[in-house]
């Protein structure tokens, strides 16, 4: 399978139309669940679709080092290279390796204002004009409505979608009556996209509980594979 062919026949196709075509410039999404449940493994699918199309991509990290997550992205790509066939398959690697970026922070030792110092110097004074961020392992008990709305006006500035994991317990009520973490409620106005992931006998549902202005939207018709962690039509 030549790449543009992956391209069109990935399941991430699928995931963007059901929140109407993906996000954009400027808009926030979270993908939530339980720990351990494959909230990175579905950022780094969202994240290598962007590298295959030639966009790049920074992916930050505020519990893992950048070796965890670089195992990620190999795994992954591996992954779709055996089971697509895909041609040149070193060629397409070096060329997704050259538009991305990974980054790692301490969610002590460092400021909101920090972190988009940083990122502003990678994009704007290096040019590296980033597609998406992904933003991993973020604790959001710890988000204020300021810095995520910080995060987002930062991002409709330099044009490029972020990508939240959030995190739930798993010994209390994690989830309002409409879908949405509890610990988001007090800013959801400012959050394009939730998504959530949700543990069934034999995959791992993707359920939208907001895109947009509408909460609870049509079923996403796509799921996790329990062993892999790839997203399955």
């Amino acid at each position: 399978m030549v790449k543009q062919e992956l391209i069109q026949r990935s399941p991430v196709r699928i995931f963007e139309k059901s929140i109407h075509g993906g996000l954009g410039a400027g808009e926030v999404g979270i993908i939530s669940s339980q720990s351990g449940i494959g909230k990175t493994s579905v950022l780094v699918q969202i994240a290598l679709d962007k590298l295959l199309q030639t966009k790049k991509v920074i992916h930050v990290s505020f519990t893992q080092h950048t070796d965890y997550v670089l195992a990620w992205y190999e795994d992954i790509f591996d992954e779709f290279v055996k089971k697509k066939n895909l041609e040149n398959s070193r060629e397409v690697k070096n060329e997704l390796i050259k538009n991305r970026v990974l980054m790692n922070f301490n969610q002590d030792g460092v400021t909101g204002e920090q972190i988009l110092k940083s990122l502003r110097a990678m994009i704007v004074d290096g040019g590296f004009n980033a597609d998406a961020l992904i933003i991993d392992g973020f604790d959001f008990n710890r988000m204020s409505r300021e810095r995520i709305a910080g995060a987002k006006e930062f991002a409709k500035e330099l044009g490029f979608s972020v990508w939240y994991s959030c995190t739930v317990k798993s010994d209390a009520p994690a989830y309002d009556k409409k879908g949405i973490p509890l610990v988001v409620t007090d800013f959801v106005d400012l959050v394009d996209v939730v998504i959530v992931l949700e543990p069934r006998q034999d995959h791992i549902a993707l359920t939208v509980s907001k895109d947009r202005d509408t909460y609870n939207p049509e079923h996403m018709d796509l799921k996790l594979d329990p062993k892999t962690l790839l997203i399955l039509t």
